[in-house]
């Protein structure tokens, strides 16, 4: 690792080598930009050649263009590729004809909603041509013939997914993913790959990880499934939670979380918690009280990222998706105007500063295993359940005022009910309705007399 992200300066240095290349999900554009990152996380790169079955997909194959315009029969480019790599859609086969306006418009793409941005469009798995413009170039095209030309090409190639480990005292790993395929936008692209590096480099220094942090970045969607399919096992064995960071730019105050399939990963339980107060200390200290909030949606496979490849249905990974400025919900995404003043570089360092704390929290965290889990435990052969049970009370012989307590009992049996090890202290103590430093005592108890340990 050579370069450093701990400045503005630094920060905004990245982003500008990174926004103006060609990305797809092939391609000397993605292979460039994954070169580039790889100076801030030493990824290890992983090759997917095309044609080479993941799942029930195939590699296909890379796409390759050196030219792309459309002009007037008078040689005035109307739009020309070299100067917005978003004029062309993504994949787009070969053409070079003269064809009147009305027939090239059923290859044009324009924003409906802004007339000034160029969408982002493509048709990767469909053979396909076409262009993109804003509404105003458009409708400043006068009823003639153009000269449509996209001079592009088919290879075989090969998908490249980055990933990294960062060991800690645990092998259960904390995945953190990003994707990389997106051409010349920055909330919806930029900002994932970015905050990723970012965060590499803080929990690199951090003095102590108790879990291992394996980063991975892809192409969307094929990029994950690729990894997915060569990974199975491992991923299944050694995934104890995980994020998928997407749109982490913009103005917004806080986070939205999209929980995992199961709704109650590790980050979804930690969030509750922080929205229940138990977490107060997550907020700085000058964030407003109606500001410390994080919003939560339930998962959704129609939408998204690749939370939905690693919760789907066999997988159905621990994996939530964290965002600031949603994806869909501002009308500049997927558009040439999702740029860097849109994105903004602080909201980049406010999002690793609270994902950084996101993890320290979740790094405190405790969780408990029972080690007799199939039924109740006999807890009278322990010294922990009264020898007594009589019209709705129970006192033992020995008067003991622990035993003799009904809450402590309570606090007992939820206790090794819930000690799963997906299930952390603080969230068996909010059902209860007491502390975790009060339920704390209890759990030392239960692993002192064998019943529990702690996962590590």
């Amino acid at each position: 690792m050579k370069n450093s992200l701990y400045s503005i300066k630094e920060i905004n240095s990245l982003f500008d080598r990174l926004f103006p290349l060609n990305r797809s999900i092939l391609g000397e554009g993605y292979r460039k930009s994954l070169e580039i990152l790889c100076e801030y996380i030493p990824f290890n790169l992983l090759s997917y050649p095309t044609g080479k079955q993941v799942l029930n997909w195939k590699i296909p194959k890379e796409w390759v263009i050196h030219e792309a315009f459309i002009e007037d029969l008078d040689n005035n480019r109307i739009i020309d590729f070299k100067d917005n790599n978003l004029y062309v859609v993504n994949y787009s086969q070969p053409i070079d004809e003269v064809i009147p306006l009305d027939e090239l418009k059923k290859h044009i793409f324009v924003s409906p909603h802004l007339e000034d941005a160029v969408p982002y469009t493509t048709s990767y798995y469909k053979d396909n041509w076409g262009f993109c413009m804003t509404q105003k170039q458009l409708l400043s095209m006068k009823n003639k013939n153009y000269h449509a030309c996209i001079k592009s090409e088919f290879t075989d190639g090969r998908l490249v997914n980055g990933e990294c480990l960062l060991e800690g005292e645990s092998k259960k790993e904390i995945l953190i993913t990003a994707y990389l395929c997106h051409p010349s936008m920055a909330n919806n692209e930029l900002s994932g790959p970015i905050v990723q590096a970012m965060l590499y480099q803080r929990i690199k220094n951090w003095k102590q990880r108790r879990f291992s942090y394996r980063f991975l970045i892809n192409p969307e969607t094929i990029g994950s499934i690729a990894y997915i399919s060569d990974h199975y096992e491992s991923i299944k064995a050694n995934t104890f939670a995980g994020l998928v960071l997407t749109c982490l730019g913009g103005l917004q105050d806080t986070f939205r979380l999209k929980k995992s399939r199961k709704e109650d990963s590790p980050f979804d339980l930690l969030v509750d918690r922080i929205n229940d107060g138990t977490y107060s200390d997550f907020w700085e200290d000058n964030t407003p009280q109606d500001k410390r909030h994080i919003r939560v949606e339930n998962f959704d496979p129609s939408c998204g990222s690749d939370e939905r490849q690693y919760c789907s249905t066999g997988l159905n990974l621990p994996i939530s998706q964290i965002a600031r400025k949603v994806y869909g919900s501002y009308p500049e995404y997927h558009t040439s105007l999702d740029n860097k003043d849109l994105m903004g570089m602080e909201s980049l360092v406010d999002s690793c500063n609270k994902l950084e704390r996101l993890l320290l929290l979740h790094e405190k965290e405790k969780y408990y295993q029972n080690n007799y889990p199939n039924g109740e435990i006999k807890l009278g052969d322990y010294a922990l359940f009264p020898g007594v049970n009589t019209n709705g009370s129970r006192k033992d012989s020995s008067m003991n005022d622990i035993i003799n307590n009904p809450a402590f009992i309570r606090r007992v049996m939820f206790l090794l009910n819930y000690s799963d090890g997906t299930k952390p202290l603080s969230y068996i103590a909010r059902r209860l309705g007491c502390s975790s430093s009060d339920l704390q005592g209890v759990a030392d108890i239960l692993e002192e007399k064998g019943l529990i340990q702690i996962i590590k």
